[in-house]
Protein backbone atom coordinates (compact mmCIF):
# COMPACT_ATOMS: atom_id res chain seq x y z
CA UNK A 1 0.00 0.00 0.00
CA UNK A 2 1.43 3.19 -1.29
CA UNK A 3 1.18 5.90 2.10
CA UNK A 4 -1.44 8.46 1.95
CA UNK A 5 -0.27 11.81 2.83
CA UNK A 6 -1.02 13.25 6.16
CA UNK A 7 -0.61 16.64 8.17
CA UNK A 8 -0.59 14.61 11.29
CA UNK A 9 2.86 12.03 11.77
CA UNK A 10 2.89 9.86 14.55
CA UNK A 11 6.03 8.40 16.05
CA UNK A 12 4.82 5.03 17.37
CA UNK A 13 6.43 2.02 19.57
CA UNK A 14 7.13 0.55 22.91
CA UNK A 15 8.50 2.57 25.87
CA UNK A 16 12.07 3.43 25.56
CA UNK A 17 12.28 3.15 21.62
CA UNK A 18 12.90 7.16 21.09
CA UNK A 19 10.07 8.21 20.05
CA UNK A 20 10.10 11.17 21.77
CA UNK A 21 13.41 12.12 20.64
CA UNK A 22 12.82 11.42 16.76
CA UNK A 23 9.41 12.87 17.17
CA UNK A 24 11.14 15.98 18.37
CA UNK A 25 13.76 15.80 15.87
CA UNK A 26 10.85 15.52 12.67
CA UNK A 27 8.84 18.42 14.15
CA UNK A 28 12.35 20.86 14.31
CA UNK A 29 13.01 19.69 10.74
CA UNK A 30 9.21 20.78 9.95
CA UNK A 31 9.09 23.61 11.73
CA UNK A 32 5.82 21.38 12.92
CA UNK A 33 4.45 21.88 16.69
CA UNK A 34 5.50 18.43 18.50
CA UNK A 35 3.19 16.79 21.19
CA UNK A 36 4.41 13.69 23.62
CA UNK A 37 1.38 11.55 23.90
CA UNK A 38 2.88 11.05 27.95
CA UNK A 39 1.44 14.73 28.42
CA UNK A 40 -1.72 13.64 27.35
CA UNK A 41 -2.20 10.96 30.18
CA UNK A 42 -4.62 11.59 32.64
CA UNK A 43 -3.39 11.54 36.91
CA UNK A 44 -5.03 7.91 37.13
CA UNK A 45 -3.54 6.96 34.21
CA UNK A 46 0.34 8.15 35.35
CA UNK A 47 -0.23 6.59 38.63
CA UNK A 48 -1.39 3.50 37.35
CA UNK A 49 1.70 3.47 35.53
CA UNK A 50 4.14 4.52 38.11
CA UNK A 51 2.62 1.40 40.02
CA UNK A 52 4.16 -1.11 37.65
CA UNK A 53 0.23 -1.48 36.55
CA UNK A 54 -0.52 -2.05 32.77
CA UNK A 55 -3.17 0.27 31.25
CA UNK A 56 -5.89 -1.42 29.87
CA UNK A 57 -7.99 -0.50 27.14
CA UNK A 58 -11.23 1.81 29.21
CA UNK A 59 -7.29 4.11 30.28
CA UNK A 60 -6.25 4.66 26.78
CA UNK A 61 -9.37 5.50 25.06
CA UNK A 62 -9.73 9.38 26.73
CA UNK A 63 -6.07 9.61 26.33
CA UNK A 64 -5.91 8.79 22.82
CA UNK A 65 -8.78 10.70 22.11
CA UNK A 66 -7.18 13.92 23.97
CA UNK A 67 -4.12 13.31 21.92
CA UNK A 68 -6.01 12.66 18.32
CA UNK A 69 -8.01 16.01 18.55
CA UNK A 70 -4.56 18.20 20.14
CA UNK A 71 -2.63 17.08 17.21
CA UNK A 72 -5.70 17.83 14.68
CA UNK A 73 -6.23 21.36 16.01
CA UNK A 74 -2.21 22.20 16.19
CA UNK A 75 -2.44 21.06 12.34
CA UNK A 76 -4.65 23.28 12.01
CA UNK A 77 -2.60 26.13 13.17
CA UNK A 78 0.76 25.01 11.70
CA UNK A 79 -0.50 22.87 8.71
CA UNK A 80 1.35 19.95 10.17
CA UNK A 81 2.22 18.50 13.65
CA UNK A 82 3.98 15.65 14.83
CA UNK A 83 2.91 13.24 18.16
CA UNK A 84 4.87 10.71 20.16
CA UNK A 85 2.60 7.42 21.52
CA UNK A 86 2.92 3.85 21.71
CA UNK A 87 -0.08 3.30 19.81
CA UNK A 88 0.68 -0.29 20.70
CA UNK A 89 -2.35 -1.68 18.97
CA UNK A 90 -4.23 -1.36 15.43
CA UNK A 91 -7.16 -0.61 17.11
CA UNK A 92 -5.68 2.55 18.83
CA UNK A 93 -4.16 3.76 15.50
CA UNK A 94 -7.70 3.35 13.95
CA UNK A 95 -9.16 5.14 16.46
CA UNK A 96 -6.72 8.09 16.49
CA UNK A 97 -7.36 8.34 12.96
CA UNK A 98 -10.92 8.47 13.64
CA UNK A 99 -10.53 11.19 16.65
CA UNK A 100 -8.02 13.56 14.32
CA UNK A 101 -10.75 13.20 11.48
CA UNK A 102 -8.23 12.98 9.04
CA UNK A 103 -5.37 10.63 7.72
CA UNK A 104 -2.27 10.10 10.08
CA UNK A 105 1.07 8.91 9.17
CA UNK A 106 2.78 6.62 11.51
CA UNK A 107 6.59 5.82 11.40
CA UNK A 108 7.00 2.76 13.88
CA UNK A 109 10.27 2.61 15.70
CA UNK A 110 10.52 -1.25 15.35
CA UNK A 111 12.95 -3.16 17.79
CA UNK A 112 13.87 -6.72 19.58
CA UNK A 113 12.65 -6.67 23.14
CA UNK A 114 16.52 -7.36 24.08
CA UNK A 115 17.35 -4.27 21.90
CA UNK A 116 14.30 -2.16 23.74
CA UNK A 117 15.49 -3.28 27.22
CA UNK A 118 18.80 -2.53 26.88
CA UNK A 119 18.03 1.17 26.30
CA UNK A 120 15.46 0.87 28.92
CA UNK A 121 18.14 0.04 31.76
CA UNK A 122 20.40 3.20 30.73
CA UNK A 123 17.35 5.59 31.01
CA UNK A 124 14.84 6.81 33.65
CA UNK A 125 11.06 7.49 32.95
CA UNK A 126 8.93 9.44 34.99
CA UNK A 127 6.70 6.59 35.41
CA UNK A 128 7.05 4.21 33.39
CA UNK A 129 9.48 1.26 35.06
CA UNK A 130 10.96 -1.35 33.09
CA UNK A 131 8.45 -4.11 34.69
CA UNK A 132 6.22 -2.85 32.57
CA UNK A 133 8.25 -3.76 29.01
CA UNK A 134 7.07 -7.40 29.06
CA UNK A 135 3.09 -5.88 28.70
CA UNK A 136 4.02 -3.27 26.13
CA UNK A 137 6.13 -6.17 24.16
CA UNK A 138 2.25 -8.30 24.57
CA UNK A 139 0.12 -5.46 23.61
CA UNK A 140 2.18 -4.72 20.28
CA UNK A 141 0.55 -5.56 17.05
CA UNK A 142 3.09 -4.91 14.78
CA UNK A 143 1.91 -2.40 12.15
CA UNK A 144 1.50 -3.50 8.16
CA UNK A 145 2.51 -1.66 6.08
CA UNK A 146 -0.02 -3.50 3.39
CA UNK A 147 -2.98 -2.49 5.24
CA UNK A 148 -1.94 0.93 7.39
CA UNK A 149 -0.48 4.36 6.45
CA UNK A 150 2.96 3.14 8.08
CA UNK A 151 6.37 4.04 7.87
CA UNK A 152 8.68 0.88 9.73
CA UNK A 153 11.89 2.08 10.86
CA UNK A 154 14.56 0.26 13.01
CA UNK A 155 15.23 1.86 15.90
CA UNK A 156 18.64 1.20 15.59
CA UNK A 157 19.30 3.64 12.88
CA UNK A 158 20.07 6.71 13.96
CA UNK A 159 17.85 9.46 14.61
CA UNK A 160 19.01 11.70 11.59
CA UNK A 161 18.62 8.25 9.10
CA UNK A 162 14.97 7.97 10.78
CA UNK A 163 14.48 11.61 10.43
CA UNK A 164 15.52 11.56 7.20
CA UNK A 165 13.54 8.55 6.21
CA UNK A 166 10.38 9.84 7.63
CA UNK A 167 10.98 13.25 5.99
CA UNK A 168 11.21 11.36 2.56
CA UNK A 169 7.90 9.54 3.32
CA UNK A 170 6.46 12.79 4.35
CA UNK A 171 7.88 15.51 1.37
CA UNK A 172 4.43 16.74 0.80
CA UNK A 173 4.62 18.76 3.87
CA UNK A 174 7.75 20.51 2.51
CA UNK A 175 5.05 22.25 0.05
CA UNK A 176 3.50 24.30 3.46
CA UNK A 177 4.96 27.20 4.64
CA UNK A 178 5.00 26.80 8.80
CA UNK A 179 7.53 29.67 9.40
CA UNK A 180 5.24 32.58 8.02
Amino acid sequence: MALTPARIIIVMGVSSSGKSTVGQSIARRLHAPFLDGDGYHPAANVEKMRAGIPLVDEDRWPWLERLAQSLHEAADRKDAAVGACSALRRVYRDYLVEKAGEPILFVYLEGTQAVIAERMARRSHEYMPASLLDSQFATLEVPDPRHENVLVVPVTDSVEKITLTALKAADHLKRFKRWQ
